[in-house]
């Protein structure tokens, strides 16, 4: 039962990396001549903060999700995991808008969005798995973070 378990976590911890990576490189660059060119807020972390940031929220959400799977099913579960899947998918889209399409505002529905369904996901994980649920506060602040980034690019542009 723990190697069942472990085997979830470490493939959705691969899972969440893998696909933050790849929406990353279909997003384009934060380096790009666009981007470079926005006016940004004063509070603007810097550019390597991202990555070790980004790598760590993805774990704690390939652990998070690992650990849901892992319940016996109900149709708690499956709801939980409905939300977490889509604010996934959300999360994905926001790169490649952002920097992709060059839509900053656009981006802030989609964060916006999202922080709602991280919202909704914890409180649904929360029923499962407390630790589950615990887990993803770190991402919930940090998306916090950006949506006030966000929306002051958009403010700024």
């Amino acid at each position: 039962m723990k190697n069942e378990l472990t085997f979830k976590i470490i493939t959705c911890i691969v899972l969440c990396l893998g696909l933050g990576v790849a929406s990353g490189f279909i997003a384009g660059s934060p380096m790009s001549l666009w981007y470079q060119g926005l006016s940004k807020p004063f509070f603007q972390p810097p550019s390597w903060v991202f990555g070790p940031a980004w790598t760590l929220l993805y774990t704690l959400m390939g652990i998070s999700i690992g650990k849901i799977w892992h319940i016996p099913k109900s149709s708690a579960k499956t709801t939980a995991i409905g939300f977490f899947i889509f604010q996934f998918i959300l999360n994905l889209l926001w790169s490649p808008v952002f920097f992709g399409l060059q839509k900053p505002i656009i981006a802030l529905g989609i964060i916006v969005c999202m922080w709602i369904m991280i919202i909704l996901t914890i409180r649904n994980f929360f029923a499962l798995d407390k630790t589950a649920a615990y887990l993803l506060i770190p991402y919930l602040l940090w998306v916090s973070f950006a949506t006030v980034l966000n929306g002051a690019i958009v403010y700024l542009n």
